[in-house]
């Protein structure tokens, strides 16, 4: 089992000393800070080897702090798709064998009216109309597939069982 490094031993660089300084002098701009703790903490800072030594030099002082001091999160591990919990769709409380049996029986487009459907369900009964019931194929097979695969409602939700 590996063991994090102790943040506050972790080694600064010159970018990290000179935005430490920039960031003082915005505080000594802004009165925070006398001439002579200034010039200290710049000494200090510049001197600094690792983030423990320059953490003392900011915490009477409010943000903006070097960026090398801010808390450090780790991303969560990652998960691939497959693996995640599948999302739990809700179901419409319309019933699939219902609006098949009435697609079936009455062939006509009232299993899509009862779906919410009613675009396709007046598209079915101008067909069945216009052809003088020859058009009637298409709601009883549309039936068969709603009774095999299911369907939606008009909001997208599954058709329980």
């Amino acid at each position: 089992m590996s063991q994090q490094p102790d943040p506050d031993e972790m080694r600064v660089g010159t970018a990290e000393r000179e935005e430490a300084a920039r960031l003082l002098a915005d505080h000594y701009s802004q009165g925070r800070i006398t001439p002579d703790e200034y010039e200290g903490r710049v000494l200090a800072a510049y001197e600094a080897v690792t983030l423990g030594e320059l953490r003392p030099l900011f915490q009477d002082l409010p943000a903006p702090h070097p960026k090398a001091l801010a808390p450090r999160f780790d991303p969560p591990p990652f998960v691939p798709v497959y693996q995640q919990p599948a999302a739990v769709a809700p179901y419409s409380p319309k019933s699939k064998i219902a609006a098949g049996v009435l697609q079936i029986v009455l062939p006509f487009g009232i299993g899509r009216f009862y779906t919410g459907h009613v675009g396709l369900a007046i598209g079915q009964l101008a067909v069945v109309l216009v052809t003088c019931g020859v058009g009637a194929v298409w709601p009883i097979v549309d039936g068969i597939v709603l009774l095999a695969n299911g369907g939606t409602d008009a909001q997208g939700r599954r058709l329980r069982d």
